[in-house]
């Protein structure tokens, strides 16, 4: 979660929402990135998303089944469908998406879903707020 942390740092220094993920596969990091939207203008460059298309390309498989995503951020809808549709087995994000009502954890234990997947939230809860939270104070004050 650490390295998903310096991730969204990096979001923030290029004033983007800053979200950043990781994705493991065997215990190392096979792929890391954070949240592109403004920059590239694509409303699908979160940092989910890149990270999964990273870790896919590495290792020339749509199939992510012995891999886990670190996200700073409850990740949204589109990113949960890509997580699932990856087959990543584990989901481990720090804040909690205030507007989300845990759908990260309704989704993974959704037995009409042909995967299930492990969640686990609230890893660094503080350390991903504070970042997120001073990104919007400062966006809101400009």
């Amino acid at each position: 979660m650490l390295e998903a942390i310096n991730q969204a740092f990096k979001a923030k220094k290029r004033k983007e929402v800053p979200i950043g993920a990781v994705i493991v596969c065997d215990g190392k990091i096979i792929a890391k990135a954070y949240n592109k939207r403004e920059n590239k203008q694509l409303a699908t460059a979160h940092a989910e998303i890149l990270a999964i298309e990273k870790a896919c390309r590495k290792l020339r498989s749509w199939r992510l089944d012995n891999c886990e995503i670190y996200v700073t951020l409850e990740p949204c809808l589109m990113c949960l469908g890509a997580i699932l549709n990856s087959r990543i087995r584990k989901l481990v994000f720090g804040a909690y998406d205030s507007k989300g009502e845990n759908k990260a954890f309704y989704l993974s234990k959704n037995n009409s879903l042909n995967h299930n997947i492990e969640t686990v939230g609230g890893v660094l809860e503080n350390q991903c707020k504070e970042i997120l939270n001073d990104f919007f104070k400062s966006v809101r004050k400009n």
